[in-house]
């Protein structure tokens, strides 16, 4: 019984982790990972580049970006 139990709790676990992976691929596709406020901040100085993050286990480990940012008039 206590088998049982514990392979129960592995697939209710792997069936989690499939589920949060899943709406990590779908936030990566629609570009909805930045929260609102950095992409304010990105708009407003007119960013052009890349915005790079390393995560290992979950957690972030650094962040960078290249330049590639240029400040033009916008043309009415």
């Amino acid at each position: 019984m206590f088998g049982n139990q514990l392979s129960m709790q592995f697939h209710l676990q792997a069936a989690s982790e499939e589920e949060s992976f899943a709406e990590f691929r779908r936030k990566v596709r629609a570009a909805e990972l930045l929260s609102a406020a950095i992409e304010r901040l990105l708009r407003d100085i007119r960013f052009t580049g890349k915005v790079s993050v390393v995560v290992q286990n979950g957690r972030v480990l650094k962040s960078g970006y290249e330049e590639g940012y240029f400040r033009q008039d916008e043309k009415s």
